[in-house]
């Protein structure tokens, strides 16, 4: 459950909500910083003032809510200034089988200082059977010209229900780039709210919830401009199979005053099943000049044409179909450079279409 090809630098897990010391990997590092939520707030408790003084007053933050009354531990992830060159860091959520039904509630912080860079893959996972009700809350800061690469991959238990909410603030010239794939949770969602406070500060954005049986995921993006120059380049990918449903609300606000964003905005979707459902509404509220935005999106079947192809070449229908789905998907993806990285992803995805096509991928792709 731990390992992930590729990864093998610092490690924090959390196993229903604790921590666990013995299954985590944790060394000094100059300019990084590891800890817990409850390790900071005996030794430094002021330092977490602003982001734990954060409330949520609009009506669809209730779990967010509960998350700020019943949190008590959670990841801190502190880059001091200037420091870049840093080991990725492996943050494991782990939802494991017990004598009953858990709920678990964690608060995570992540600050990256000025000029500074890291990287972060945040990943799910939980055993079979398991029903347990896990709500994330992480609070993102990527101080002025600093950079934060997140990989969130979500295979949790198909018996679990989660909850994430991933808030990001970017001050001037910062970036943060994310991607995310969402494959476990019988119901899952996951608000993502991201703020471009500084100028010329830049979100990039990549997913794809692949969903299968009676699966149900509800993705949110929320992106405020609030400076000039900036950018968003959001890029989601959904496939549904059997009796799944997906949702994806995308909404990019430009505040008065953010002359020069450049908002893109593109969602598009695969029904691999009749009764497979996708909802889909990207949204864009645009309250300045000299403002470049687009959005879009699409929800159909795989291309005839493209099956007829592979057809032709000597590959099945269900091997077609396949081949194309995975192709599909792979586009949020293939911009990761840890090629063992990559490579699990694509398994992962291959793992939930309707047939796994590990032996054709190679044939299809050189075809």
């Amino acid at each position: 459950l731990l390992a992930l090809p590729g990864v093998d630098g610092p490690r924090l897990v959390f196993v229903n909500g604790a921590f666990r010391a013995d299954l985590s990997h944790i060394e000094p590092i100059d300019g990084l910083q590891l800890r817990t939520l409850s390790q900071v707030l005996e030794s430094d408790a002021d330092s977490l003032r602003g982001p734990l003084s954060r409330s949520f007053d609009d009506a669809a933050d209730v779990f967010a809510r509960l998350n700020t009354a019943l949190a008590g531990d959670g990841p801190v992830i502190r880059v001091a200034a200037g420091r870049r060159d840093l080991p990725l860091v492996h943050l494991v959520l782990i939802g494991a089988a017990a004598s009953t039904e858990l709920a678990w509630h964690l608060r995570g912080i992540i600050e990256v200082g000025e000029g500074a860079a890291l990287r972060v893959v945040e990943h799910h996972v939980g055993e079979a059977g398991q029903a347990h009700f896990g709500n994330l809350l992480t609070q993102i800061v990527v101080a002025a010209g600093g950079r934060l690469d997140l990989l969130q991959v979500q295979n949790s238990s198909e018996s679990a229900s989660l909850y994430r909410r991933s808030e990001a603030l970017l001050e001037a010239d910062a970036q943060l780039e994310m991607r995310s794939i969402e494959a476990g949770a019988a119901w899952l969602r996951h608000d993502l709210a991201v703020t471009l406070a500084g100028d010329r500060s830049r979100f990039v954005s990549r997913g794809v919830f692949a969903l299968r049986g009676r699966q149900h995921a509800d993705t949110r993006l929320d992106v405020r401009h609030a400076a000039r120059d900036t950018a968003c380049d959001i890029g989601w990918r959904g496939v549904a199979d059997q009796r799944s449903r997906g949702v994806f609300h995308g909404a990019i606000t430009v505040n008065p005053g953010a002359d020069g964003s450049d908002a893109q905005l593109s969602n598009k979707n695969l029904l691999l099943s009749a009764q497979a459902e996708i909802d889909s509404q990207p949204v864009l509220e645009i309250y300045a000049d000299e403002v470049k935005a687009a959005h879009g999106a699409t929800v159909g079947q795989l291309d005839e044409q493209a099956l007829f192809y592979l057809r032709s070449r000597g590959l099945s229908a269900q091997q077609a179909r396949s081949l194309l789905t995975l192709a599909f998907c792979r586009i949020a993806f293939d911009s990761i450079e840890n090629t063992a990285l990559r490579e699990h992803v694509d398994a992962l995805l291959l793992e939930r279409l309707p047939e796994q096509v590990e032996e054709f991928a190679s044939e299809g792709a050189s075809a």
